[in-house]
């Protein structure tokens, strides 16, 4: 058994796990929700306790269907599961996000859920229509600030919707702003990081203010639409071929357990049973500094997902 990597981290409401099976694109690869939920049942058939989705991916039905079966079947019991969601865009406007909310809680047939993220800092304009725009293509904003949307967040908490908050794709300042009134803090971050952007600086800072920090796209999403042959592809590189050899496992799981080793939990995304279970294997070894050290050496800040649909508003990230 390997040592230094724990199963869960602490959180408000209960334990956090620190491997999740992640569900952005799942459904948007296959269009059948069917695969989505059948993803998330086998996952929990192989020991996941923690599954992260958001409203924007369209999948919380699917997720809820199958968390609901494994319930009924006597796999787990809703304490059982750690469910994060996320508020999106176009729901920033302080009024409406709690309703927001109720929506997801629908999809995913529960009362509440463990993890309550703000997708992104900027908002949309408000309404259904999750990605608006005007008769150029350009995309409509609001100017709801999204240190307003979360004074209504923390609200959430209190009513037992959620039991934690926390932020997604925020940059340094604007984590700033949102510590500096916050009476809930944030709990949790979900950012990209990966062994080509490992971003060091706000993962540190997010430590070091009480956040813990979620890895997504961990593995560089090398099956992403818009991939291109002059990008790097963690498959590829000798150092993980050769950690991977020399360790018996896969170059996912060296990856995986990379991210693990420093601190970090990882949501890998996955409709192969294989894979999934595979994903879940990273316990029962260890990378040594020496290993961890090349492993840090593919960083190149190559950011996958910039949402340059959004880089003319003011609250743009990046």
């Amino acid at each position: 058994m390997s040592s230094g990597v724990p199963l869960t981290v602490p959180m408000p409401g209960k334990p956090y796990p620190t491997v999740g099976l992640g569900t952005f694109t799942l459904l948007g690869k296959t269009g059948a929700s069917e695969e989505v939920a059948n993803a998330v049942k086998v996952a929990i058939a192989e020991g996941y306790r923690h599954v992260d989705c958001a409203f924007v991916y369209g999948n919380e039905k699917a997720v809820g269907d199958a968390i609901k079966a494994k319930i009924e079947d006597g796999t787990i019991t809703r304490n059982d599961i750690y469910i994060t969601t996320k508020i999106w865009n176009t729901y920033h406007n302080p009024e409406h996000v709690e309703e927001a909310l109720r929506k997801s809680l629908r999809g995913l047939q529960t009362d509440c859920v463990d993890l309550y993220l703000m997708h992104w800092p900027f908002a949309y304009k408000d309404g259904d229509n999750l990605f608006p725009q005007d008769a150029e293509g350009n995309f409509l904003f609001a100017d709801h600030d999204y240190v307003d949307t979360w004074k209504a967040m923390e609200k959430l908490v209190g009513t037992g919707l959620t039991k934690a908050i926390g932020l997604s794709n925020f940059n340094k300042k604007q984590i700033e702003r949102v510590l500096e009134v916050a009476t809930v803090k944030p709990s949790n971050i979900q950012i990209e990081i990966h062994p080509y952007f490992l971003n060091e600086e706000l993962v540190s800072f997010c430590q070091l203010n009480g956040m813990t920090v979620t890895a997504y796209a961990p593995l560089a999403n090398p099956s992403r639409v818009l991939y291109v042959e002059s990008e790097p592809n963690i498959f590829e590189e000798p150092i993980l071929k050769d950690i991977s050899a020399a360790k018996g496992k896969s170059i996912a799981q060296v990856v995986l357990r990379f991210l693990l080793q420093r601190g970090v939990v990882v949501i890998p995304k996955s409709i192969n049973q294989a894979r999934i279970k595979e994903n879940k294997q990273l316990f029962d070894f260890d990378l040594t500094e020496s290993e961890m050290q090349q492993v840090a050496g593919l960083n190149r800040n190559f950011r996958l997902f910039r949402e340059e649909m959004a880089i003319r508003h003011k609250h743009y990230a990046f």
